[in-house]
């Protein structure tokens, strides 16, 4: 008898591990194929970045006194250098506006606005909480269909990738222009970030937390802004 409960246990331990194994791989793979449908897609330099309608910032931490972390400071220095170049003719900026005391999108969009953007060509998506749901706010409630993605290097094949599977014409702009404190961290978040992107755009009932009405990246901004909002 104690022999037969030895070999159930026994048995019962490989299968988990073989069920473990096949997690493994399969999580392997979907981490790959974010790097390998991504790679192609991601730019370095600036000037080889192809013309597109808009640049899309995601959203990153800002401080209590609205001032973007270094990370997202270096996103919008991106986004301003493709917009001042005439790569792309509107900005639209997707982060965590749940709260009303965090704001990521305002601080995004004063900080533009600040550096000469055009307070016309500045969309804000308030309810970017993820790169998911900005890609696919992006594509079904912006409407865009050409964009290029500003931001750090190790999230660019998870945006790009996306950002493509939601059906944008997407490239990204590595925003890199110094050591983050984080870098390390977020490395390694990023393994079973990619993972998870790629379980997400398999599942037919996932998608944003809000989606809502059109507001077209063509047309005028203000539906997008609070009501506060200034008009130069």
């Amino acid at each position: 008898m104690v022999r037969k409960i030895l070999l159930i246990f026994a048995a019962l331990i490989v299968l988990m591990l073989l069920v473990i194994a096949a997690a493994a791989c399969t999580s392997w793979r979907l981490h790959e194929q974010v790097i390998e449908e991504a790679d192609e897609f991601i730019y370095e330099d600036l000037e080889h970045v192809p013309q597109s309608t808009v640049v899309i910032v995601p959203g990153a931490r800002v401080y209590a006194d609205g001032t973007p972390s270094a990370a997202l400071e270096d996103r919008l220095r991106c986004a301003l250098d493709l917009y001042a170049r005439g790569r792309v003719q509107r900005v639209l900026v997707s982060g965590d506006h749940g709260q009303r005391e965090y704001d990521e999108v305002n601080a995004m969009h004063t900080w533009l606005v600040d550096r000469g953007v055009l307070v016309d060509d500045v969309f804000l998506d308030h309810a970017g909480f993820r790169t998911f749901d900005t890609m696919v706010r992006a594509a079904q409630v912006f409407q865009v269909e050409s964009a290029v993605v500003c931001t750090q290097r190790f999230h660019q094949h998870r945006s790009v990738y996306l950002g493509r599977r939601a059906g944008l014409e997407l490239v990204g702009m590595v925003a890199d222009r110094r050591q983050y404190a984080r870098a390390h961290a977020d490395a390694r978040r990023e393994t079973l970030a990619r993972v998870k992107a790629g379980i997400d755009v398999r599942l037919p009932w996932a998608g944003p937390r809000y989606l809502g009405e059109p507001i077209p990246i063509t047309g005028e901004p203000w539906d997008s802004h609070d009501a506060w909002t200034v008009r130069d």
